[in-house]
């Protein structure tokens, strides 16, 4: 059982809060007035097509993109920019072939990445054998990451993000590129973590179908607009196609959520995601449009 009180800040504050929170870039409104508060141990999937502002919605929790209008916390305090209460799983980008790193040193960055180096401390050793035990990747401890799997190289980045024994757990598309088996590992491996740690989970997903289970709430981002609630509550025909302004059909479907319709009044925008400093833009895909897409 999750001991929450121990999670809660400064007067019991949540892990998250969102208030009047509004993004925008140019005369494009990516969410407006988004209220959301993300409670000890609870796990929260961010769905919405391409270019809602997902990943931006990370970005400002990180504190890498200010608010246009509304506040943002994290344990009851302003975000500030590289907060050990939060750790962060970014969108997975296979290391490069001669990469250096071993696994050990990719999960010792998330202690101290500024001096993690190839001999460390015996105490932080000692953290990071930890962590890799924690993550099942003990076995391939000081094997190259650039020789690793995708799931291996997931679950290190997993590790790394808990090594600071986070508040709030950010997972920006954390199974994209993902066969069926390491999704349901990796989702599961941040699932019993949030349950044994009580930390508070928002996980950005295009499929919410792998982690659907584990969900207790869903923040559903469309056209400026926003819809937060339990799955059985968001994922409905009704309430996106309110959202979308647009006819959009939810089916279920052995034990499976499909989303049929053309999202955005017929345009799929494509997002793409920059380094830190560079917004999100919405660019026109016309192969994605009045396709269906697995929520």
């Amino acid at each position: 059982m999750i001991d929450l009180q121990s999670r809660e800040g400064a007067g019991g504050a949540p892990a998250l809060e969102l208030r009047g929170a509004t993004l925008r870039f140019d005369r494009r409104t990516l969410w407006n007035g988004l209220d959301l508060e993300v409670k000890p141990g609870e796990f929260i999937a961010v769905l919405g097509a391409n270019g809602s502002g997902k990943t931006s919605l990370l970005r400002v929790i990180l504190g890498r993109q200010k608010l246009s209008a509304g506040e943002v916390r994290v344990g009851g305090e302003p975000v500030t920019a590289g907060n050990p209460r939060i750790g962060y799983v970014p969108q997975q980008k296979l290391a490069d072939e001669g990469t250096p790193l071993r696994a050990r040193d990719l999960v010792g960055l998330g202690i101290d990445g500024r001096t993690w180096g190839f001999l460390p401390s015996r105490a932080k050793r000692a953290k990071v054998d930890r962590l890799l035990a924690d993550v099942g990747a003990t076995a391939y401890a000081d094997v190259p990451v650039a020789t690793l799997s995708g799931g291996e190289q997931q679950r290190l980045r997993i590790g790394q993000a808990l090594a600071s024994d986070p508040d709030l757990l950010l997972a920006d598309e954390p199974l994209a590129s993902l066969d069926l088996a390491n999704q349901r590992a990796v989702s599961e491996l941040i699932d019993r973590h949030r349950r044994q740690r009580g930390f508070g989970v928002l996980f950005v997903t295009h499929d919410v179908n792998p982690v659907l289970g584990m969900v207790d709430r869903v923040l559903y981002l469309a056209g400026g607009r926003f819809k937060v609630g339990t799955p059985d509550e968001v994922l409905r025909s009704e309430v996106l196609s309110d959202l979308y302004g647009s006819p959009v059909d939810v089916l279920r479907a052995r034990g499976r959520i499909i989303v049929v319709g053309t999202p955005d009044g017929g345009h799929a925008p494509h997002d793409e995601h920059h380094d830190a400093g560079h917004q999100e833009v919405c660019d026109h895909d016309p192969e994605a449009e009045t396709q269906a897409v697995a929520l």
